[in-house]
């Protein structure tokens, strides 16, 4: 556009829109829009002449045009760039929000008061509030709210007294809570304007609220949140505020939700310890318990306990405790041990053994025992390698349920869940870690560290080789190793596989035991196999013949294949390792030849009747 002093007095009475004196006095003026590529008009530039009598001519026009498509493409590009600065300033605050709330998630609250604060920041508002949804009662809550007033009061909306340390009221109340229900974002430039906005607050408080930026916090497209930004510091609340913080309510979200999840787990590990404190209490040892052990003494002597065929059903439950604790003393003396200590060790696990037919403190003991003769009759195993086997033989069974892992992971135990292989000795590993923690029953405290981590290190090894699945490699690697005459007691390796055929050995000790205490630990080791067959069979699952009440007359030709199997291998090759274990082998030897024997009788009586 073109026009004269005239032309434009005539046409804009009002002025020019530039005050100056010599704008108003310009005798010609050239008017052309600033266009981007796509036709949109970004601006317009005012070419003015004053005091020179020559009009603007049509090459004057077309020098400008020529011009002005540079400076639109200049003006464009300085537009990206600001965009692009004020993304990556976005950016750069969206990640400074990750870093401060994700590094340092203490609580619900800490995190509460840096998304408030953050909020703040972003759109430059005078105070900030962060109400949270609760799906139960449907209210909108806040224990921290108003930041930035340096007092918990709510200085814009909800209907509340500020000397309330949480606050809450119905979603749909207020606008908070009309974003609540609705889950759009509301930008008010004037709160007193507003017949929503709640004017008694700020009655109360003597603050004065003006603009309100209220916006939803959504997770999972569920709303959790909703905040609120009260008076911008300068100006009002833009749509630049709007979609930056809309962009901030995702991190918003996240960061509330992984809050949440905190404290939930923060709780639960508080509940957990209040449950593991409530069961050591009732799962260790009296104080009566261990005075009157204690007053008892441990024997002085007792003859044959180092006997493999010793017979462990001879002696009651109590009697077992001092038998254990006189044992530990012959392999390790007290010179590196409290005997109050290893007193309170060995009452408490034998109260976690459960009362189940077999697998019980009997047993353990009996365990206990034969690693004991082992160790006694025999010196390959080092001083903390023999600690390990007799603690880990003592324990190898705590706490165990009377089924097996397979049961375990058929039935969906919560112990498979945590435990996928070796599930139950996982567990026994574990409850012996739990006793060593409670008070005065650490009989390694005076072990050093490097000690104390090695005993334990070996003790998990000792427990979890009682794991007949894990006995069949064990034994193949042990057979290859002295066929090629290659086994070492100085190896390290070897030494661990010795003590792991050491631990099958004890644990199998039964089949070895003179015959009659064969036959009584035979009948309640197919009571514990019949009560899971049992439960197999009452979960619609077919239990294998050794389990199965119903074909109790096959107990003997599962002892033979059992033995044959897993037993007379197992001390075959411990013979071979520890040459003074031959009894054990004999005894299983003598013990098949009778449950075959057994056996064959059977065949012979269902032959007949057929």
């Amino acid at each position: 556009m073109r026009i004269t002093r005239a032309e434009a007095l005539a046409r804009f009475p009002n002025g020019l829109g530039d005050n100056r004196d010599e704008m108003q006095l310009s005798c010609y003026i050239l008017c052309h829009p600033i266009v981007k590529s796509d036709g949109e008009v970004i601006g317009v530039i005012e070419l003015h002449r004053h005091n020179i009598d020559t009009p603007f001519y049509k090459e004057d026009e077309e020098i400008v045009h020529s011009y002005l498509i540079w400076g639109g493409i200049a003006l464009h590009y300085a537009d990206l760039n600001s965009i692009m600065n004020k993304q990556k300033k976005l950016n750069d605050f969206l990640l400074s929000v990750v870093r401060s709330i994700f590094q340092d998630m203490i609580s619900m609250d800490a995190v509460i008061k840096k998304v408030m604060n953050f909020a703040q920041r972003l759109v430059d508002a005078d105070r900030a509030s962060l109400f949270l949804v609760d799906s139960r009662t449907k209210e909108l809550y806040a224990r921290i709210f108003d930041m930035g007033s340096g007092k918990d009061q709510c200085g814009s909306d909800p209907l509340l007294e500020n000397s309330v340390k949480e606050i809450r009221f119905p979603i749909g109340t207020g606008i908070a809570g009309l974003v609540a229900t609705s889950g759009g974002i509301l930008n008010i430039p004037d709160a007193y304007k507003d017949e929503r906005f709640n004017r008694g607050v700020d009655q109360m408080t003597g603050y004065v609220t003006k603009s309100i930026l209220c916006m939803p916090v959504f997770i999972r497209s569920t709303i959790i949140g909703v905040v609120q930004m009260v008076n911008k510091k300068r100006g009002l609340f833009t749509k630049d505020d709007e979609e930056a913080f809309e962009m901030f309510a995702v991190y918003c979200g996240l960061a509330l939700h992984h809050a949440k999840l905190y404290d939930k787990i923060r709780r639960s590990e508080q509940k957990y310890r209040v449950a593991l404190e409530v069961l050591s209490y009732h799962n260790s040892c009296s104080d009566d318990e261990f005075e009157l052990a204690r007053a008892m003494g441990v024997p002085k002597s007792i003859p044959g306990l180092d006997d493999f065929f010793f017979k462990p059903t001879s002696i009651d439950g109590m009697q077992k405790v001092h038998y254990a604790v006189y044992q530990f003393i012959e392999l390790f003396g007290l010179t590196r041990f409290d005997l109050d200590y290893i007193y309170r060790f060995v009452l408490t696990v034998k109260k976690n053994y459960r009362a189940v037919p077999y697998h019980n403190w009997s047993h353990g003991f009996t365990v206990a025992h034969c690693m004991y003769c082992i160790i006694k009759k025999t010196t390959v195993f080092r001083p903390l390698e023999q600690l390990a086997l007799y603690v880990g033989a003592l324990c190898h069974d705590l706490d165990h349920r009377g089924k097996n892992n397979k049961f375990m992971l058929e039935s969906a135990s919560p112990l498979a869940s945590i435990y996928s292989t070796s599930t139950m000795e996982h567990h026994h590993f574990n409850q012996t870690v739990t006793i060593l923690q409670q008070e005065s029953h650490n009989i390694f405290g005076k072990l050093s560290s490097e000690e104390y981590k090695q005993v334990l290190g070996n003790i998990k090894h000792c427990i979890l080789a009682t794991d007949l699945a894990l006995f069949f490699t064990n034994k193949a690697r042990l057979d290859r190793l002295i066929e090629k005459d290659a086994f070492s007691w100085g190896v390290v390796e070897h030494r661990l596989s010795a003590q792991a055929v050491a631990m099958t050995a004890a644990d199998l000790c039964a089949s070895a035991k003179p015959w009659d205490i064969q036959v009584e630990t035979v009948k309640v080791i197919f009571e514990e196999f019949y009560n899971q067959g049992d439960l197999e069979k009452k979960a619609g699952r077919k239990p294998i013949p050794m389990m199965d009440r119903d074909r109790s007359d096959e107990l003997a030709t599962s002892q033979v294949g059992f033995i044959t199997g897993i037993c007379v291998p197992c001390y075959e090759i411990l013979q071979r390792l520890i040459p003074e274990t031959t009894p054990l082998l004999q005894g299983c030897q003598v013990n098949l030849s009778r449950w075959r024997e057994l056996d064959q009788e059977q065949k012979n009586k269902a032959q007949k009747n057929s």
